[in-house]
């Protein structure tokens, strides 16, 4: 899959395609349809297959002081994307002068000149252009004048509403994984390569893998049981904190993790850590020790999550 960062990266080579515009934050299962049907378009008119997405978000570069969590980096995106058979990924820098470009002055400049596009599939609520007065009807007016099919992908539904971004996002803040996993197709996960931490973790019985996780911040907090990979051919279980570690007056946010019976050195690494359960929220603690008791508390819960689990994943393959 090609990586294309803006317009001004475009080559001749990159006329002549499919595509389809948006954010894609989380690549959940209403992205994961446009994505299908996309690669379908594409190997019957062997033509190369588009995803044009933005970096920062529309929503963050006009919320620049308070932007609202986003589901996943842009690292995350990217490998996402990588599953979905799609060649070729343009990244369009979204900035003040990207914000104030007239919706037609986008089909022309990078549908048109830039991407030569011969059939997009859209979602009917998309929006774009200064102002957000473009729109589906003018992207169809557009085809019809340039000589491209111009293809509605309709609403996604999962219990009878729409599969969103923002209805996962609210899925995530109010713990529910569960919803979190029906709408995504896949367990809400965080990467990050392992850093050094200040190793309180060690000194309270419970050595933890600290995730640097960077920009933007995800729309968890809490204690979770998880699955971690890239450390061994099957996932490990274990149990993470993931917030502002307020007993020691933390001030920026940290994914860590608790490997059952792990002592291997991993700085360094990259991993993906799977969100299975929400023990508890983050609380403070009066002393270290009441931490550390908490801790010993949480480490039994996400045993027995993962020790009924086991049980349930037995009982199912039974019935089979």
């Amino acid at each position: 899959m090609e990586l294309i960062r803006g317009v001004y990266n475009l080559r001749p080579w990159h006329r002549g395609c499919v595509a389809t515009i948006g954010n894609f934050d989380g690549v959940h299962l209403g992205h994961q349809a446009v994505l299908g049907q996309l690669a379908e378009k594409a190997a019957e008119l062997n033509l190369p297959s588009v995803v044009i997405i933005f970096e920062p978000l529309p929503h963050e570069f006009f919320t620049a002081g308070s932007p609202p969590p986003r589901l996943m980096r842009f690292r995350e995106k990217w490998l996402a994307l990588h599953r979905y058979s799609i060649d070729r990924v343009l990244c369009l820098r979204f900035d003040a002068k990207l914000a104030a470009m007239p919706a037609g002055a986008f089909i022309e400049r990078i549908l048109i000149a830039g991407l030569d596009i011969r059939y997009l599939v859209q979602g009917d609520d998309f929006r774009f252009g200064k102002n957000r007065e473009g729109n589906f009807s003018l992207l169809q007016a557009a085809g019809r004048a340039h000589d491209f099919q111009v293809v509605n992908m309709y609403t996604f539904q999962i219990d009878g509403e729409r599969v969103s971004s923002t209805r996962i996002r609210e899925a995530l803040q109010r713990g529910d994984l569960v919803t979190a996993e029906k709408l995504l197709g896949r367990p809400y996960c965080l990467c990050g390569r392992v850093r050094r931490g200040d190793r309180l973790g060690r000194q309270l019985g419970f050595p933890t893998a600290n995730l640097n996780l960077g920009w933007p911040l995800p729309p968890v907090r809490g204690i979770f049981a998880v699955e971690v990979f890239g450390l061994a051919q099957e996932s490990l279980p274990g149990v993470a904190s993931i917030g502002n570690r307020p007993t020691v007056n933390g001030v920026d946010y940290r994914l860590e993790v608790y490997l059952f019976e792990f002592e291997q050195d991993i700085y360094e690494r990259r991993l993906q850590v799977d969100l299975l359960h929400k023990i508890r929220d983050e609380i403070r603690f009066d002393s270290l020790e009441e931490l550390r008791q908490q801790i010993e508390r949480d480490v039994e819960s996400a045993k027995a999550y993962f020790a009924c689990r086991q049980d349930r994943f037995k009982n199912l393959k039974e019935r089979r």
